[in-house]
């Protein structure tokens, strides 16, 4: 994509459908006069007086407790600098983005339009009571230093220059962590940091808490060596200002330890590396280069340790492991500071996190074996669902323990499941699967790519290193589209009715037919059939020129899979082909199965299509808990179609007993835990929390799926083809970009699963 057509996207999603990122959505019920006199006048009085009483009760009728600041006068906005309050709004939304999907935190952002440190904390002070916390934001140094400073004491509530300390945070954990791999001291190791802005300087102070001597730390900023001979340092710096005058970095770089790098790309060179100390530890934070290349660095030193700010590395210290949950912990006891206590304590939870076993999900959306910890891993994951859990309860203890928490926690074990309950209501599942796609990208074929959207999906895999995009369809067309798009990135192009494919076509239609002469398939159909794009899509992925394919945007499902099953086998052992889409909830992604291919399934079809399902929630790295439903429960109506699902549910009990699987039941008692558990205690379902539904037919499913995504906006991934023994998914009529980008990676991660059973059954 060139620099046009990216700053187009850019400023297209910022614009439509909606401008910004964000939006207050009602809590409460609205529809009658009865909830708006509730909401609003007389009833609304009734919390006043109550807050009037006790201005503690601000916590138990608004939703102060909740609600974070993200406020900024835009003075040092990421790589920007200073471009003022409205400029830096985009940023501040993408944060308060940030804090809702991680932590469920709501945010406000708030610019403010002045650059004097009184009038600018004076603001803050004043709009203060509306929030449980305020996050500051892209605020230049050193004033950033006397804003924060003079805020933590003056208010009640949380405050927190996340520029400062975010990193701090991250990054001392990975400190830890490196230094018990390198089996060094903290006391002992010597520090040379390049960079003296806000971040570093945090970095330092918070290394000096772990226990580096600060005596054993050289700083160096854009004019060199911070030393006592400098006269232009502030007084914070004033406390690492002891270089050698005249020093460079390569001399102080002679035996170190430790580098941290938060300053500008590429100032370490290999031979600045080389005279570090064994097992150096490299901390290069400068975005998007580094101070050093990672794989340059990796090749220099085979003994380092190397995190960067980057997601395409091992090690990466990213802000997003500790602002959301530090926040959520001090939201939580309603802790008037956070204090270096609680800093502290989410330092050290991070710390032992990437110590323990990694959750299977995780290793899927990293496409590892089996991440353990070490020097590729020393911090976890941004993937991690267990960071909410790990890390907001270190915080909140810590805030108790030093004696900011206003409203303690009693039953901890109830407050991590209320903390994970939070996770439902984020699409983290998309960026797994992307993620996960990412790791390995496959050859797809786009069979309608002289469709405008489809190419454009098809241009964002490949920009995004999802999959290696091969486009079907009429050349010059998707030549005209490629140029509207920018898609300058010449990729493989095919028109199946071109004479230019005519050995292909040919080649194509000849081994179809051989596969299918003995099944009414003549020579002559195979060659006309292998004129259209599906058919000859599906030859490609058959024949090992493409991994996986993609399509259906401009056709209807019947057609477009009647092709895919002439021409593509089941995988062994599967007898029948079925669907699933997954949906991306509030309560967190629900699979909904047979949604597109079977309409009548008989008991022993419902037991496969549960069986094959199963497998397709644990390839995204769930455990599946599933309900077959019906429109009774546990034998309350003997018709047909409550008893053949009750019959596949005794199919699966008696074969495969360790499948958390149950039914026949009704969809509110499977989607509602407490519902559930009084009335059918003997259900396997109870206490569980379900993620898969069986439909009996394919009416209920289809009409289910598509009621969730149109009435609630929720978004879709599917259907998932199930049991082809090919990579090979179908869009629904009219896909938008995204779900097709979406489907791609589920394409994607099909053929390396695929790939990864057939190297295991060839071994």
């Amino acid at each position: 994509m060139n620099k046009y057509s990216k700053r187009r996207e850019a400023l297209l999603y910022h614009a439509k459908p909606t401008p910004g990122k964000i939006q207050v959505i009602p809590t409460k019920k609205y529809a009658t006069q009865r909830d708006l006199s509730l909401a609003y006048s007389p009833g609304v009085a009734e919390p006043c007086l109550e807050i009037a009483k006790d201005v503690n009760n601000v916590y138990k009728y608004t939703a102060k407790g909740n609600l974070v600041a993200v406020i900024t006068n835009g003075t040092a906005v990421l790589g920007l600098g200073d471009i003022g309050p409205e400029a830096s709004k985009p940023v501040m939304e993408g944060k308060a983005l940030l804090f809702k999907i991680f932590a469920d935190i709501d945010v406000f952002d708030i610019e403010i339009g002045t650059k004097d440190i009184d009038a600018f904390i004076e603001t803050v002070k004043n709009i203060a009571p509306t929030f449980g916390g305020i996050n500051l934001e892209d605020i230049k140094a050193p004033e950033s230093f006397e804003i924060e400073r003079r805020l933590v004491e003056e208010l009640n509530i949380p405050v927190m220059h996340d520029d400062q300390h975010g990193t701090a945070i991250i990054s001392s954990a990975a400190l830890l962590n490196a230094l018990e791999l390198a089996d060094k001291k903290i006391e002992d190791v010597k520090v040379v940091v390049s960079g003296a802005g806000s971040a570093a300087l945090a970095c330092a102070n918070l290394y000096v808490l772990l226990g580096v001597n600060p005596q054993n730390i050289i700083m160096f900023d854009k004019d060199g060596v911070l030393s006592s001979e400098r006269t232009d340092l502030s007084d914070l710096q004033k406390r690492y200002a002891s270089g050698i005058p005249n020093i460079d970095l390569k001399h102080a770089l002679k035996g170190a330890d430790v580098f941290l790098g938060l300053s500008a790309g590429n100032i370490l060179t290999p031979d600045m590396l080389l005279v570090m100390a064994n097992d150096p530890i490299v901390f290069a934070m400068a975005n998007p280069i580094p101070e050093i290349d990672y794989d340059l660095a990796i090749a220099t030193r085979h003994d380092i340790i190397m995190a960067t700010g980057r997601s395409d590395h091992p090690n990466q210290v990213n802000n997003v492991l500790g602002f959301p949950y530090i926040f959520r912990g001090a939201l939580d006891v309603r802790a008037t500071k956070i204090n270096e206590a609680m800093k502290m304590a989410a330092v050290r939870a991070l710390a032992s996190l990437a110590k323990e076993s990694v959750p299977e999900q995780v290793n899927i959306a990293y496409g590892e074996t089996k991440l353990n910890f070490g020097r590729e891993y020393i911090i976890p994951k941004p993937f991690d669902p267990r960071l909410i859990s790990v890390v907001a309860p270190a915080v909140a203890r810590a805030a108790m323990e030093s004696g900011v928490a206003t409203h303690p926690i009693l039953d901890w074990d109830k407050y991590e499941e209320e903390l994970l309950e939070r996770l439902g209501s984020d699409n983290k599942m998309v960026r797994l699967l992307t993620n996960r796609a990412k790791t390995d990208p496959k050859r797809i074929v786009f069979a309608e790519a002289d469709h405008l959207d489809v190419l454009k999906a098809a241009q964002i895999v490949m920009e995004e290193g999802i999959g290696h995009p091969i486009l079907l369809g009429n050349k010059e067309v998707i030549l005209e589209l490629k140029e509207e798009l920018g898609f300058e990135t010449e990729v493989p192009i095919f028109d199946p009715k071109t004479t230019e494919e005519d050995e292909r076509r040919l080649r194509f239609a000849d081994i179809f037919w051989k596969s299918r002469q003995r099944r009414g398939i003549s020579l002559l159909d195979a060659q006309k059939w292998m004129r259209e794009r599906n058919y000859f899509a599906a030859m490609m992925v058959n024949e090992g020129e493409a991994d996986a394919l993609v399509t259906g945007y401009s056709r209807s499902y019947p057609s477009v899979i009647k092709p895919m099953m002439q021409l593509i086998d089941k995988a062994p052992g599967i007898s029948l082909f079925a669907t699933a889409n997954m949906m991306m909830t509030n309560r967190g992604p629900m699979f909904l199965s047979d949604t597109a291919i079977n309409p009548d399934p008989s008991a022993d079809d419902l037991a496969k299509i549960a069986l094959m399902t199963a497998k397709t929630v644990k390839m995204f790295g769930m455990q599946p808990v599933m309900a077959m439903v019906s429109y009774s429960n546990f034998g309350s109506s003997s018709n047909k179609s409550a008893s053949k699902v009750r019959d596949a549910v005794a199919y699966l009990h008696k074969y495969y007993p360790d499948l958390i699987v149950d039914g026949e039941i009704q969809t509110d008692f499977a989607l509602n835990p407490e519902m559930l558990q009084k009335k059918f205690p003997f259900s396997k379902l109870a206490g569980k929390k379900v993620n898969t539904l069986i439909f009996p037919n394919l009416e209920a499913a289809n009409i289910n799926y598509k009621m969730l995504k149109e009435l609630y906006k929720v978004d879709s991934i599917g259907p998932i083809i199930m049991g082809m023994d090919k990579p090979v998914h179908i869009f629904q009529l009219g896909a938008s970009v995204e779900e097709m980008v979406n489907m791609a990676a589920v394409a994607v991660v099909d053929a390396q699963e695929k790939e990864k059973k057939n190297k295991m059954q060839a071994e």
